[in-house]
């Protein structure tokens, strides 16, 4: 049983220099304290520390028993990330081994699509979340195990599999619908109050700068120009795209052409992002592309941020 204790006057002023890492703080002051001293006893046991600083990661794996193969459990264990967000795992509930489910360290999170050996996505995290949704309520579109989002009361973390357009104008639109109905769903979180890292594959290179050769793929999609305008429209919406802070070189991609070898010339896209709302800026310290990790047709990427 927790119990609750009535914080002291010295206790008060101890934690009033945290306070801005709470929106709880001001509303249970004046019921006593207790809530609001729980809530920080909560972050200090999820976190470590009531400032933290947590590294995210994002990787769109190809395919996780794959991925287990090309030393994805080394790379687990020396990169260390508080929370990764793993997209297109193409596996099944009942094919997962203890080698996919606990990794030293972690509590993991899947979400299926209904067909077998497709899309699929998954949140690994050092720490549990305060709840765990699979889709964004919206049948169409989780069918297809695309979504998974942790609550971690700081801040709501959305991993997506954004759909590929380029098979036929039917999948084009379903791409098209999937990215509207998202949109409108984390600006209704952010009406809320809720804070938002969205990370994922979104398989649109935004800018020109984000690919080798933008003339060229001008009619492909993943940077048709309607694709490029809801990148746009997103972020006007409120959402920063987070490595863009940082880093506006050329050439930092984040996907490769498997068949024609692009890789080793570095001919790529970067359709990988982390975004994350406007209301986290002072919280965003760092971004990163991890263009060296191989495994995969994509490379991982990283967000730092403090708590």
């Amino acid at each position: 049983m927790q119990v609750l204790l009535k914080p002291s006057a010295t206790q008060w002023q101890s934690l009033k220099p945290h306070a801005k890492y709470s929106q709880e703080y001001s509303k249970n002051k004046e019921r006593g304290g207790a809530c609001c001293l729980f809530l920080f006893i909560l972050k200090l046991k999820r976190w470590g520390h009531l400032m933290a600083t947590l590294k995210l990661a994002s990787w769109n794996i190809n395919g996780i028993r794959a991925i287990h193969k090309k030393g994805f459990s080394q790379w687990l264990e020396e990169e260390q990330p508080d929370v990764l967000g793993l997209q297109e795992i193409k596996i099944m509930a009942n094919q997962l081994t203890p080698e996919i489910i606990k990794p030293p360290g972690y509590h993991t999170f899947f979400c299926h699509a209904e067909r077998k050996g497709y899309s699929g996505t998954a949140i690994y995290t050092k720490n549990l979340p305060i709840s765990i949704q699979r889709g964004f309520g919206h049948e169409r579109f989780d069918q297809e195990g695309r979504t998974i989002i942790a609550d971690f009361g700081d801040f709501i973390f959305l991993n997506s599999y954004y759909p590929n357009g380029k098979m036929n104008e039917e999948r084009l639109q379903y791409k098209l619908d999937f990215y509207d109905h998202f949109l409108v769903y984390v600006k209704g979180l952010v009406k809320q109050g809720k804070k938002l890292i969205i990370c994922g594959d979104f398989n649109t290179a935004h800018k020109e700068i984000d690919l080798s050769h933008p003339k060229r793929n001008e009619n492909v999609s993943g940077f048709l120009p309607q694709e490029r305008a809801w990148m746009d429209r997103f972020v006007a919406g409120g959402f920063v795209d987070s490595f863009r802070q940082f880093n506006n070189s050329p050439e930092q991609y984040t996907w490769w052409h498997m068949v024609t070898n692009a890789r080793s010339r570095n001919v790529g896209w970067r359709i990988d992002y982390f975004f994350h709302s406007e209301n986290m800026q002072s919280m965003i310290k760092d971004a990163t592309i991890k263009q060296e990790v191989m495994g995969s047709d994509h490379c991982p990427i990283t967000l730092s941020l403090s708590i």
